[in-house]
């Protein structure tokens, strides 16, 4: 069995948010902003605070390989699911983006000649 390492964008829209919800979100929206956004395990969350309507959140999944992309991303949107409801955030119109790291080519420039 091989595993891949996958990252994983988790996109969706914010719904039924409570006012404490709200208010939590925009009190905290310095720390979830462009400079956040790291693909970490536990997933790194990151929104605008105006307009207060979508978010993403970034994860690594590492899984068999055998399962593939679907699989990350279920699984990262499962983590999503999970932590958003445990902060109390009502959402919707969960997606996936997955790149499988092991598979990705890189294209590297040639060093130029002098």
């Amino acid at each position: 069995m091989s595993e891949h390492t996958y990252r994983v964008i988790v996109r969706g829209t914010w719904e039924g948010l409570t006012d404490e919800a709200r208010a939590r979100l925009l009190a905290e929206a310095a720390d979830h902003g462009m400079a956040s956004m790291r693909f970490t395990e536990e997933g790194s969350l990151s929104y605008e605070p105006a307009p207060l309507k979508h978010f993403s959140m970034r994860y690594v999944v590492v899984s068999d390989a055998a399962d593939g992309e679907e699989m990350a991303g279920a699984i990262a949107e499962d983590r999503a699911e999970v932590t958003l409801r445990d902060l109390g955030y009502g959402f919707r119109d969960l997606k996936s983006t997955v790149t499988d790291l092991d598979t990705m080519k890189i294209n590297r420039k040639p060093a130029s000649r002098r």
